[in-house]
């Protein structure tokens, strides 16, 4: 079949990697694509993309980015009769919009953090007093990942109230451990993919702001079966039957003592989590894709290597502030033991430079969490660009709890 994969960042050329080694994929394409997914299909700057579908004769197009699902790109897709992965406009709003996410879980009744939604600055100072500190201010809006404020304390709190956008989230801090657990869904059923685990903060020892991603590791032991299907019973597959929910189904969850509680929902794959979840993909891939895009996901549909898999993220000097990019990018053709997906690049007459806040994703299998690590840092030591920047500790707190 001939397959398009629409964005142009880290996720998207993991999505183009794995779905180039798949028999069933006879061409490739991406838009805009990045130097990276260059190297296993051909790229195109068109925006337009149910013509630019429809020009190349696409069998299945699967979408990487939220922006275009929040935009209705998948409703444009079915209305011209051509198959798709992804949730339609009206479902994309799950992660398009913060309070009408979590009055949907409230709905619903899935578990997630008590939460109060307020219109400004003086509305959220009066909450303050009905909720302990630390305390988590989400933006309403889409926000690539760094809208999300943790305020240890009110002051930090009435900082991040001349920072944020309105109207906001505020929610309970929960405390736990982190895990991002997604779903291929079909509108009907849905297809648990291996665990992942993402580093939000920009330093060592989850220091400093959020970011999109500083790395992530997936690893088999994250979650018990038993943790796996009350998930998938009590929080994915209510969902999709509410709503027919179609694409990825991304829950990132808060393993509390109580049991798992949503974060928030994302309606498209996570940007690292994607890297080590493709390292780990034993299958045919747009096999698996198309089942979802047609209805007719089965359980047997995804098969996974046992090895553990890590990423690194590789950032730009002020990343996730204000950065300088055209930095010259050395050591991309070195050899280790994993694969360097381009997330912020740009190929010119020097060579491939900077483009981003995330510039690239260094990732590796390992027999063991420790080798998947090792490995994935074998990558970082060879490559460099001025201002690189990059958390020592991707996998660290998963070698204390699986290993």
């Amino acid at each position: 079949m001939k397959v398009l994969v629409i964005g142009g960042g880290g996720r998207e050329h993991a999505l183009a990697w794995r779905l180039a080694q798949a028999p069933s994929v006879s061409e490739l394409h991406c838009a805009p694509g990045n130097p990276g997914s260059a190297s296993v299909a051909k790229c195109h700057l068109s925006s337009d993309y149910v013509v630019l579908a429809e020009s190349l004769g696409i069998d299945l197009t699967v979408v990487g980015p939220e922006a275009p699902l929040v935009a209705g790109v998948v409703d444009k897709f079915r209305a011209a009769g051509r198959y798709i992965v992804g949730p339609t406009a009206q479902n994309a709003a799950l992660e398009g919009s913060k309070i009408y996410s979590k009055r949907f879980m409230e709905k619903l009744g899935i578990p997630t953090a008590r939460f109060e939604t307020v219109g400004s600055p003086d509305e959220a100072r009066a909450a303050f007093a009905g909720f302990r500190f630390p305390l988590v201010l989400k933006t309403d809006g889409l926000a690539a990942g760094k809208g999300v404020v943790i305020a240890q304390t009110q002051a930090e709190a009435e900082d991040a109230l001349t920072q944020l956008t309105y109207p906001l989230v505020m929610e309970e801090f929960l405390e736990g451990e982190e895990v991002s657990f997604i779903a291929l869904c079909d509108g009907k059923t849905a297809v648990a993919l291996e665990p992942s685990q993402d580093h939000k903060r920009i330093f060592d020892n989850d220091e400093g702001p959020n970011t999109g991603g500083m790395g992530a590791y997936s690893h088999s032991g994250l979650l018990t079966p038993e943790q796996r299907s009350h998930i998938l019973e009590a929080i994915i597959l209510p969902v999709v039957h509410a709503t027919s929910f179609t694409g990825f189904l991304y829950a990132g969850l808060m393993m509390t003592a109580s049991g798992p509680s949503v974060l928030e929902f994302n309606v498209r794959m996570g940007d690292p989590e994607t890297q080590p979840l493709m390292m780990r993909l034993d299958c045919d891939w747009a096999e698996a894709l198309m089942a979802s895009a047609r209805g007719a996901l089965t359980g047997s549909d995804l098969r996974w290597k046992p090895q553990p898999a890590t990423c690194v993220v590789l950032a730009s000097a002020g990343y996730p502030g204000v950065i300088e990019s055209h930095k010259l990018i050395t050591g991309l053709d070195a050899k280790f033991k994993g694969e360097v997906f381009h997330a912020g690049t740009r190929q010119t007459h020097d060579g491939i430079v900077t483009a981003g806040g995330r510039v690239l994703g260094v990732t590796a299998l390992g027999d063991t969490l420790q080798a998947s690590i090792h490995n994935a840092y074998a990558g970082v030591r060879q490559i460099q660009f001025d201002g690189m920047q990059y958390r020592k500790d991707i996998g660290v707190r998963g070698l204390r709890r699986l290993q």
